[in-house]
């Protein structure tokens, strides 16, 4: 009996060190595809949490709305439908407010720096913490969408005139503005604009150039203009309360401290993607301005070609009427020269 206790509690400890050495996998829904900058980040993300936790924590993430689509995120993270996930504030304007501070339509092209000042204020101020308990929701760190830009299939939108009657997909205060110059706003969200394009629903989308890249937007958009406007901030991943506080102290500060470095890791990567952009355009650019002074050239040679045949073509023509002039001429001295011998009139 007291081997078969022995044999018990010893199967008992195996098992319990067991448990205390397994890894802890967390749930993470995410609306968008496995594909462009962001999903880019957000594996660099899982991955340095497993490396910081040396594997005591793991991300399992779920692509492409498995879980729950981008405008039931905030919902669906609180009642523990995944343990954590990636929520877009302009989703929620009401109860992600203070995270929408974000995504105000002002002149902040610089990702890093929008993405950095968004981190510190939802990290240090504590009144956006209470409010986020309130909803059963942490803080763990920020991404951003970039400059907000808009794509369109038909007649491009260069000026503000050409906004009024256009079916637009919008998003937050950028779309809110496109509204009140006349245009028609249609609800949708970002993962549904290439059908909306494709079908015609819409004819504009707002958008991020990292976003229109992974979600292949450009195969429906016939052009894309920069508006050189602003960014939408609010985007970040949040964590189910319950969950956050059943985590060890070193686990919640590997998350914390991989999700501020988030900012970091993601703002360069959408400058190199930015800079290999811009360095794109100005080949093509370069590209674009030696093929029309080649044109040029090729059509100074042309004209140049076309001069000297018809200067050539033209000299028998010159030199017969020469010929005739002189011809005239010679005709003309010799009625003279009988006038001045018959003394008769010039003209008779």
């Amino acid at each position: 009996m007291s081997f078969l206790k022995n044999l018990s509690f010893a199967a008992a400890m195996s098992i319990a060190a067991s448990v205390a050495g397994a890894e802890t996998v967390l749930i993470h829904g995410e609306a968008g595809p496995n594909r462009g900058a962001r999903a880019d980040a957000l594996q660099w993300f899982a991955d340095q949490v497993a490396e910081r936790s040396e594997n005591d924590l793991r991300l399992d993430i779920q692509w492409g709305g498995a879980l729950f689509k981008a405008n039931a995120a905030v919902q669906s993270i609180g009642d523990g439908v995944a343990d954590m996930g990636s929520v877009i504030a302009v989703y929620y304007p009401q109860e992600m407010a203070a995270y929408g501070i974000a995504d105000l339509p002002v002149n902040n092209p610089d990702a890093w720096v929008g993405m950095r000042a968004t981190d510190e204020l939802m990290r240090s101020n504590p009144a956006i913490a209470d409010n986020l308990a309130d909803k059963d929701l942490v803080y763990i760190g920020t991404w951003t969408t970039s400059q907000v830009n808009i794509g369109c299939k038909g007649d491009a939108i260069r000026s503000v005139a050409d906004i009024a009657g256009k079916k637009v997909r919008g998003t937050g205060a950028y779309g809110k503005v496109f509204g009140d110059e006349g245009a028609n706003m249609v609800n949708m969200s970002i993962y549904d604009a290439y059908q909306g394009l494709d079908t015609g629903l819409i004819d504009c989308s707002q958008g991020y150039s990292y976003a229109v890249a992974a979600l292949k937007q450009a195969e429906v958009m016939d052009n894309y203009t920069l508006l050189n406007w602003g960014q939408v901030g609010g985007v970040g991943i949040f964590m189910n309360k319950d969950m956050f506080d059943a985590l060890s102290e070193d686990q919640q500060g590997v998350l914390l401290e991989t999700g501020a470095d988030l900012s970091d890791e993601f703002g360069r990567m959408i400058t190199t993607a930015e800079r290999q952009r811009h360095c794109r355009d100005e080949r093509a650019r370069c590209r674009s301005v030696r093929t029309a002074r080649g044109r040029a050239r090729q059509a100074g040679r042309r004209r140049r070609e076309v001069s000297g045949r018809v200067g050539r073509d033209s000299q028998p023509h010159r030199s017969a009427g020469r010929a005739t002039a002189g011809r005239l001429q010679g005709a003309d001295r010799q009625v003279h020269a009988r006038a001045r011998r018959e003394r008769l009139p010039l003209g008779s």
